[in-house]
């Protein structure tokens, strides 16, 4: 099947299992986090804000495969009202990766849509300007009231940064990651580093996430458009062969399970896309770089449709790509938010999560293959 009908199947049926209005409201939807849903309470009862941010920008990415139009527009900014609606009429909560995530769907949907969420995006990327903490020697924790500082926070915020003007702090950001996020031995990034109390230098949390590899790609490569710097390719480099070596398994990214997981293998695709389609022609060895970063992202989309289980309802995908999917049933326990962080389902096909990331795959692979055969 071809890419851009693979993207299409997954996303008729990932909306089509998934997005409802919110609370029978005209003009809003919002997301079901598990599919089936509940027996007894249904498609609502809980909600998860950054799954929904990536809601968005896949919602985006099917836009622009189609070609935008009033629809395409219209169903983004459904949803965008109706996760104002769902927080309460704020745009921010106390987690800087979530606002960050949110802040980057929005600007895409500006951008690419012609919707008008200025205030919105202006709103976020203030929270992020205002999280730097010199003091500290620099990064933005992860939330509010805490010193833990990590890369799903930092990665997501530069790249925002970037995009809205603030290239300055961007810098000073991929290099705070650079020098403080990167394994000596590996070359990955880990998760992140927090304050020991005493006169000694950061603890690092030494865990290694896909998603955490994809939003210093997607820094750098920012960085790099936007500066010419070859410092930024140069950082790309090293860390796509670090990812294509220690981190990709048969040339296909890793899953994460369900709940927040479900997302890192989708992110890392997004931005490995970006590399292949946005790097700048005339960075040392760019051709190359573009090349295996695509081929990351085929072959885990091939993986992704692969492993997929039929339903009534449409496709649904797996954690793992390296594994059939199970179909879903409404039996226990959905994703549940514990700890700041929201863990599977009993059944990780159920989650959004997991769904969306193989959709975002999905996507970016259809965008590569448009772009060759321009």
């Amino acid at each position: 099947m071809p890419a851009d009908d693979r993207a299409e199947a997954a996303a008729a049926a990932i909306t089509g299992r998934h997005l409802r209005r919110l609370f029978g409201l005209p003009g809003t939807r919002l997301a079901a986090v598990a599919w089936p849903p509940h027996p007894i309470i249904g498609h609502f009862g809980m909600w998860h804000y950054w799954w929904h941010a990536h809601l968005v920008d896949v919602l985006v990415d099917a836009a622009i495969r189609r070609g935008v139009d009033d629809e395409g527009a219209a169903v983004v900014d459904r949803l965008l009202r109706g996760i104002l609606l769902r927080n309460l009429g704020r745009w921010t909560n106390n987690y800087y990766d979530d606002m960050a995530w949110m802040g980057l769907a929005i600007d895409r949907a500006d951008r690419h849509l012609g919707l008008r969420h200025a205030t919105a995006v202006r709103t976020l990327s203030d929270q992020m300007l205002g999280a730097w903490m010199p003091q500290l020697g620099g990064g933005i924790p992860w939330r509010k009231a805490d010193l833990f500082f990590n890369a799903p926070a930092n990665g997501p915020a530069a790249i925002l940064l970037a995009r809205t003007g603030h290239l300055e702090r961007a810098r000073e950001m991929a290099d705070w990651m650079d020098t403080t996020l990167i394994d000596p031995d590996s070359h990955l990034v880990i998760d992140g580093v927090t304050p020991t109390g005493r006169d000694e230098p950061m603890e690092r949390v030494t865990a290694i996430y896909t998603y955490c590899q994809g939003v210093v790609l997607g820094t750098e490569l920012e960085l790099a458009r936007r500066t010419g710097e070859a410092v930024h390719t140069e950082r790309i480099a090293r860390l796509l062969d670090a990812v294509e070596t220690r981190l990709c398994v048969g040339g296909v990214i890793p899953g994460a399970g369900g709940g927040d997981g479900g997302l890192f293998a989708g992110i890392l695709a997004r931005y490995l896309a970006l590399i292949a389609t946005e790097l700048p022609p005339d960075a040392d060895d760019a051709d190359d770089l573009r090349r295996r970063a695509a081929a990351i992202v085929t072959l885990s989309a091939q993986a992704a449709w692969s492993q997929r289980v039929d339903t009534a309802h449409g496709p649904v995908f797996g954690p793992d790509w390296h594994r059939a999917a199970r179909r879903p049933t409404d039996g226990g326990a959905k994703a549940q938010l514990i700890a700041g962080a929201v863990h599977s389902s009993a059944a990780p096909e159920r989650d959004l999560s997991v769904q969306i990331s193989a959709w975002m795959t999905l996507e970016a692979a259809a965008t590569l293959t448009r772009m060759t055969k321009r």
